[in-house]
């Protein structure tokens, strides 16, 4: 058993301790991080035949999943979407099913995150093309004449690969930091981000990190107190059981029992991960150096298990004690802290809030680029640090959304793509797109990217951006926020492709924890529905004004199609109905719905094949 305590790297560098190596390795891509995005990424190209290697300073695969031990999953219940959804359905086969995981209430899917890490690492097991370096840390990344070339320590050795793209896994953006790439750290301006519940001036507050404990459960006549740390004030949790929904209207109430259910895991466990008045703990340790990075994250430890102590002593948990068969360290904490906040990098396009609320009356048609989606709300941890501006984010009100896949590419460089909390976006979007199957999400829509312009011999910026779409729909991915549809169920393609163009939109709906858009596949189509769809695609649309609003009949789309695909007859229709396997016959008189239409649209027309640019703009 070997135990993760300290990064090898940190060693060698006090007693010098590795050896030079002349060996390298050459590959398509290299992924640096193996957390929650890297390991997406990693599948995702490997799948497409690309020869990659991720380099991860942990034994095991996962990131915040596993390694960090937040292993309570926030949002995507319904969005099943790609390697979240395999994920998801790895851990029910292993529990039994999927009630089976919901033994918390903070959360639909909670597991044990030595499970989490054993199903990544089957899955990633499964990849021919993937290599994995596990407890290797990257020492220096150089992009010279198309190639990078990066140095890592394992063993004690330094070893060499180079390839042509490289993916910034890291949990802070660390790699894409040392080429210089632009960022953003703290809380956005509200001015300067267009954002009106942004704080009046810029800050350099980034959300409260927390290193989680995983408890287990040992029997009521158990005692696994643990001695008491250092500066113990019970004072310091004194509120810990008094908590509300904050979107709920119900009174705080002091309920311990029920506090420690949030994170109640399978087989007895408890994920500690309380952000009140528990161990949540203030740190910007982003731009620090490692032995200081080290030091905090140590500091951080230590409040978790003040918090630990404060639950076992005071509030008489006794027997709830560490779990001793969780993780490979020494002192049964996880091996990384849980990071809620990187570097936010300058990318193609910047994802902020106008974006997420309003998708389709934003400035650019973003939606059209997605290549990942999310539904949790906007949640921040500010509760540790009293100097940060006071922003109600439960107001923050907010439907599912996807992410651009612009927001993944740093401005002025060509094989550079960021990944895990360190893509483009504000600091108050980050407060969603942090969460783990979003993260899960990115990392996979990185892979596929990375694969395309690898195979094309492309630079980012010039990689067809419905290219990678319809990749990430063959991995059985979301590019558009609609819970009602399922990769599994017929015809999900075609609607998924036609609510990116734009021509049918969907209604998105802030709801509670998990914010909600409709598709609605089954409602009837109106002539001027569909008319007003295609218009901004088909300018033989433009001047039209014969749609009315009744519900649109198979001839009328037959007349709306011939206006841009002449001599489209009747039977042609039909024809594809039966072709693509629409239920029923295709008829004159029959009134069609949004899936029917779609398959139409998406058999004849095929709309979603007409180019976008990074802001979503049609090219024609």
């Amino acid at each position: 058993m070997k135990f993760y305590t300290f990064p090898f790297l940190m060693l060698c560098l006090f007693f010098g301790c590795y050896q030079k190596s002349t060996a390298q390795t050459s590959y398509d891509l290299i992924i640096v991080g193996g957390g929650a995005s890297g390991t997406a990424a990693g599948i995702a190209a490997g799948r497409l035949g690309i020869n990659t290697l991720i380099i991860e300073p942990t034994p095991w695969l996962g990131g915040m999943l596993t390694s960090a031990g937040v292993s309570a999953i926030d949002g995507n219940h319904r969005l099943p979407s790609g390697i979240w959804g395999e994920f998801k359905a790895g851990l029910e086969v292993h529990y039994g099913g999927e009630k089976n995981l919901a033994t918390g209430w903070v959360s639909n899917t909670l597991f044990e995150p030595k499970v989490g890490n054993e199903i990544l690492q089957g899955m990633a097991a499964s990849v021919p093309s993937l290599t994995i370096s596990l407890e290797s840390d990257w020492q220096k990344a150089v992009y010279e004449q198309g190639v990078w070339n990066l140095a890592y320590v394992k063993e004690g050795e330094i070893l060499y690969s180079t390839a042509p793209i490289l993916i910034d896994a890291t949990e802070l953006g660390d790699v894409a930091a040392s080429q210089g790439i632009p960022y953003r750290l703290g809380m956005d301006a509200r001015d300067e981000i267009g954002e009106s519940f942004a704080p009046e001036k810029s800050n350099d507050i980034i959300q409260d990190l927390t290193y989680v404990v995983t408890l287990q459960d040992y029997g009521m006549g158990a005692d696994r107190t643990i001695p008491e740390p250092e500066n113990y004030d019970p004072e310091e949790f004194a509120c810990a059981c008094a908590h509300a929904d904050p979107i709920s209207d119900l009174a705080p109430t002091l309920d311990c029992d029920k506090m420690m259910s949030y994170g109640k895991l399978p087989n007895g466990k408890y994920m500690i991960n309380w952000p009140n008045c528990g161990n949540d703990y203030y740190v910007n340790m982003v731009e620090m150096n490692e032995e200081e990075r080290w030091a905090a994250m140590e500091e951080a430890k230590q409040a978790s298990l003040r918090f630990i102590y404060y639950i076992q002593h005071e509030l008489g948990y006794r027997h709830l004690g560490m779990a001793e068969d969780e993780y490979p360290t020494k002192d049964h904490l996880p091996m990384i802290p849980y990071h809620r906040e990187s570097r936010r990098f300058e990318g193609l396009v910047d994802f902020t809030l106008p974006y997420v609320r309003t998708p389709y009356e934003a400035p650019n048609p973003l939606y059209r680029t997605g290549i990942g989606v999310g539904d949790y709300t906007i949640d921040h941890h500010h509760k540790k640090n009293l100097d940060a501006p006071a922003i109600d984010f439960i107001k923050i009100r907010v439907p599912s959304y996807t992410i651009p896949l612009g927001a993944l590419i740093p401005k002025n460089h060509p094989s550079l793509i960021l990944a895990e909390k360190s893509i483009s976006v504000s600091n108050i979007v980050n407060g969603a797109t942090r969460l783990q199957p979003v993260v899960l999400g990115i990392g996979q829509a990185a892979g596929v990217l990375a694969a395309v312009a690898i195979k094309e011999n492309k630079p980012l910026g010039e990689v067809s951006i419905r290219e990678v779409q319809t990749l990430l729909l063959s991995q059985n991915a979301y590019i558009m926020p609609f819970l009602d549809m399922n990769p599994r169920e017929d015809h999900y393609v075609a609607m998924q492709k036609i609510g990116a163009t734009g021509i049918f939109k969907g209604e998105g709906v802030p709801y509670l924890w998990a914010n909600q858009t409709w598709f609605y596949p089954e409602r009837l189509v109106t002539e001027y529905e569909l008319v007003d769809g295609m218009r901004p695609l088909y300018p033989e649309l433009k001047d039209y004004w014969g749609a009315s609003g009744d519900y649109l009949s198979g001839e009328r789309l037959r007349e709306i199609l011939e206006l841009v695909k002449p001599n489209t007859p009747l039977l042609e229709l039909a024809q594809a109905w039966k072709r693509r396997g629409l239920e029923g016959n295709f008829t004159s008189e029959k009134k069609l719905n949004r899936k029917e239409v779609s398959v139409l649209l998406d058999e004849l027309l095929n709309p979603f094949s007409k180019e976008v640019d990074w802001e979503g703009v049609l090219k024609y």
